[in-house]
């Protein structure tokens, strides 16, 4: 080992490694440590060539220039300091430590009891001194020149009310294509074949699962399993090394590039509430070796986690230099990778301060909301965490969105027939006001989803009453028991046609409503073409067949139908609209902006939402009594969603010189509806029909 390198005084920013053309600057907050040490590594990373003393500390932050690095070089970190876990410290320099600014990773740790700061089967337990080096199964950080030539590229920009969201896998997207090149990376996710059919089927933003480097925990490997979701965060700045193909970060960029290029955005689902390094009883990968007693919430004795996120451990978003790191992490995936929004992992989680309840004015909200770069970009979060008063769905500041799991519940509720459901029905379909209209917050603040990565597909919530976990090794436990799914009379797969018919008009009638609701629509990719799990609800640790997207089994007609009604969306405003409806009379035309009909065409009176057997709701919808942003000509979309028996309905009487148009019939395959529209017609059972009111000829 050498330590033949011109080391001075450096900077004590930007945080990391940073190559300058000339060398690297390192730049590590610590609090508490004593001495901070970088590590050099060989070519192939197999041998440590230095350890350098960074120099000087500012503050926190210590902090060294090296002459001579290039990028592509291997480092790590050593932190020395006092290991006294009972007062919250547990450095040991014996531990190899991941930069939380590297901007690459090779690879992941290699499950080893060298990764523990303590000694495994201790007397003592965490408490106890561990002084292998963990080097040889830890990964190494590479330095990285992020420079990448964008060209023209610009974000599409795509204003919220006409955002269609789909969420995906990066690897489960494309692992089962066989015409993109590298399926299942970053370089495949954007092939020619995926843009062309997420174009076609009228998606305006990717939402991708966790694509930071995360870890695969222990209990997974050790039952040969594969933590596939992501939700364990090993680098805040770093791709996700397996779905490099060519270990370059700039295949993300261009994968950004080229979703731009087409249009879509691209959203990271990012995960700052916790980290992969789990309680008193976990690794010593980074966070924990570099200053534990800053980077985690700890209980009062300081010994042990508090765990809001039942992951084992909470960051501490109160200290200001870890919020710094979430900030600075943020602002290089907006600045570096050109990202154009974040969806924020039990979001609620980085709203607790002091004894840990949750603030709309915390810190990390405050600094979101002020910072240039970062008000530009999306922001939804999923509003709950575990920890006390962590349900805070409608809860969060503008601008943010909410994934909405009422909508969710709803949803399938209404078209499984519990009783009771319509009133409800009747507020989501119009953005959840209840949750949403206040603090100038928009109805598309309600970020609403049928279904996502968490739970059952679509075509699972048709097929199966019960949720079939066995593969993931947990004796089928895991997952949620309540999924309000219906399997229609069989479990799983059958051969009985009406059965097959009944699970296809029932997603038909459960899509349309998603897409005929005000908010932000999100779609779980593959839900558009009826993909099955097999009814597993909770599949985080299959990168299995299970997971992966079936190509090889399109439903064509179910996905012509999805991809309809998508383009019927996007060609009526009133459907997408910003300001709330609450059937306020327009000032043009004396009409109110929403109605809600009775079968007979009279309104709705209290002893028919009292009713529990309600299963019908019509309704008549105008552009915003107040609306800016659409033009006042005299149009309306008449929607009624009828999870009853088939009845007759009268049409609203039409505005003079204007006729009703029946657009939609999910009670036909194709969704198409044939009839004339008369001032009385007859409503299909367990069906949606839309009806557009148009200019006659």
């Amino acid at each position: 080992m050498t330590t033949n390198y011109a080391i001075t005084a450096g900077r004590a920013a930007p945080l990391g490694a940073s190559f300058d053309g000339d060398g690297v600057n390192f730049a590590v907050f610590s609090e508490n440590a004593t001495r901070m040490q970088v590590c050099l590594f060989s070519e192939d990373g197999k041998e440590e060539t230095a350890r350098i003393d960074l120099p000087e500390r500012d503050g926190d932050v210590w902090h060294g220039y090296v002459s001579g690095l290039r990028p592509g070089q291997q480092y790590g970190l050593r932190a020395h300091g006092p290991f006294d876990p009972a007062n919250g410290h547990r450095f040991n320099h014996n531990k190899l430590l991941i930069d939380p600014y590297a901007k690459r990773l090779t690879g992941h740790p290699e499950w080893d009891d060298r990764l523990m700061g303590y000694t495994v089967g201790h007397e003592d337990a965490d408490l106890s001194f561990d002084e292998r080096d963990s080097a040889p199964v830890m990964p190494r950080c590479v330095i990285e020149d992020p420079a990448f030539s964008w060209g023209d590229d610009s974000p599409p920009a795509t204003p919220i009310h006409e955002s269609i969201i789909y969420e995906a896998h990066v690897k489960g997207f494309t692992a089962k294509r066989l015409d993109v090149d590298a399926p299942g990376t970053f370089i495949g996710m954007a092939s020619d074949p995926m843009l062309e059919y997420l174009n076609k089927l009228g998606i305006t933003a990717i939402e991708l699962l966790p694509a930071q480097a995360f870890l695969n925990d222990r209990f997974l490997t050790e039952k040969g399993l594969t933590n596939y979701w992501g939700y364990q965060t090993l680098g805040f700045f770093a791709p996700e090394p397996r779905y490099l193909h060519r270990a370059q970060i700039a295949e993300f960029q261009q994968m950004v590039a080229r979703f731009h290029s087409a249009g879509i955005e691209v959203i990271m689902d990012v995960v700052y509430n916790h980290t992969c390094e789990g309680n008193e009883m976990g690794p010593t990968l980074a966070f924990k070796g570099l200053d534990n007693a800053s980077y985690y919430r700890l209980t009062d004795d300081r010994r042990y986690y508090i765990n809001d996120t039942g992951t084992g451990n909470t960051v501490n978003v109160d200290n200001p230099m870890v919020l710094r790191m979430i900030m600075d992490s943020l602002r290089y995936w907006v600045e570096v990778m050109h990202v154009d929004g974040f969806r924020f992992d039990l979001c609620s989680t980085l709203g607790r301060v002091g004894d840990g309840g949750f603030d709309r004015g915390a810190a990390f909200f405050d600094a979101l909301r002020q910072d240039p770069v970062l008000t530009r970009v999306k922001l939804i979060a999923e509003p709950w965490d575990i920890g006390p008063g962590g349900y805070q769905l409608g809860g969060f500041p503008p601008p943010f969105l909410e994934w909405n799991d009422k909508y969710r519940d709803t949803v399938r509720r209404f078209w499984r027939r519990d009783p009771g459901e319509a009133p409800d029905l009747a507020d989501r379909l119009l953005g959840s006001a209840i949750q949403f209209d206040h603090s100038g917050r928009p109805a598309t603040s309600s970020v609403n989803l049928l279904t996502a990565h968490d739970g059952f597909t679509l075509h699972d919530v048709v097929s199966y009453n019960e949720r079939h976990n066995e593969a993931n090794g947990e004796d089928g436990k895991d997952g949620h028991g309540e999924n309000y799914s219906d399997n229609m009379g069989a479990e799983g797969v059958t051969d009985d046609e009406a059965i097959n018919a009944a699970r296809a008009q029932r997603k038909r009638n459960m899509i349309a409503t998603l897409l005929l609701s005000q908010g932000t629509p999100m779609i779980l990719a593959g839900d558009e073409f009826g993909n099955s799990q097999d009814g597993n609800n909770n599949a985080y640790n299959q990168d299995s067949e299970i997971s992966w997207l079936h190509w090889e089994d399109v439903d064509d007609d179910y996905l012509a139908f999805v991809t309809r009604m998508i383009a019927f969306r996007k060609s009526h405003p009133i459907l997408r609209q910003k300001l709330f409806l609450h059937a306020e009379e327009r000032a043009e035309d004396g009409m109110e902006d929403v109605f809600w009909h009775a079968p007979d065409g009279g309104r709705m009176r209290d002893e028919h939402w009292n009713d529990p057997e309600l299963r019908c709701l019509a309704v008549e919808l105008r552009t915003a009594s107040t609306s800016p942003d659409y033009a006042t000509e005299n149009t309306a979309i008449f929607v009624v969603l009828n999870a009853g028996g088939p009845l007759e309905i009268t049409l609203p009487e039409p505005s003079e010189g204007h006729a009703w148009i029946w657009e939609i019939d999910t009670s036909r395959p194709d969704g198409v509806a044939e009839n004339e529209a008369k001032a009385r017609f007859d409503m299909p059972g367990e069906a949606v029909c839309v009806f557009a009111l148009m200019p006659s000829a």
